[in-house]
């Protein structure tokens, strides 16, 4: 059985204003320049929606801060009611041990046999959030989606990155 979870939305703005945790720059990358965007844009043959351009601009990849840690989800391995979104990958060069970013994409996407066209914002081994190309298209405006790779699950979180920010709450506001 499907049930929705019922929460009010947070406007983009309000959650941007202090979407990134405070003093924290674990997976923080050199500030986000036109040339890196399309730059990732030409590897990742895609093009990436602009409220995920706008957070990476605040500051480019990091802890999200614990405010807005999780997204209301369907009953999934990780818990009943929600996923985890404890970080948002910046955009930089990829293959780097130290640093996760959007363009180790096409690496990770081989790697653990994902889904593609797809975009990785956060996650890591078997469970990632994900924008979806596979609907929309290059150009078009990606649906966020769940990917748990081992229990070989999807959900669909969000019908865009706006609405999917819009819906992230406090890992501490669900029940356990």
């Amino acid at each position: 059985m499907t049930h929705e979870i019922m929460i009010g939305v947070a406007s983009f703005d309000h959650v941007a204003a202090s979407f990134w945790q405070p003093g924290s720059e674990h997976l923080q990358l050199p500030p986000l320049t036109d040339e890196l965007v399309f730059d990732a844009e030409r590897k990742l043959k895609v093009t990436l929606p602009p409220d995920l351009l706008r957070l990476l601009r605040l500051q480019n990849g990091g802890v999200v801060a614990d405010s807005w840690d999780a997204c209301p989800a369907e009953t999934n391995f990780h818990a009943a009611d929600h996923v985890p979104f404890e970080h948002l990958y910046g955009i930089g060069p990829g293959g780097r041990a130290e640093t996760m970013t959007l363009l180790d994409t096409p690496y990770l996407v081989q790697e653990w046999e994902l889904p593609s066209p797809v975009v990785l914002l956060s996650g890591a081994g078997h469970s990632w959030i994900a924008l979806d190309y596979r609907a929309c298209g290059s150009g078009g405006e990606p649906a966020v989606v769940w990917i748990d790779n081992e229990m070989n699950h999807e959900l669909p979180l969000a019908p865009d990155f706006d609405a999917f920010v819009e819906r992230l709450r406090a890992s501490a506001a669900f029940p356990e």
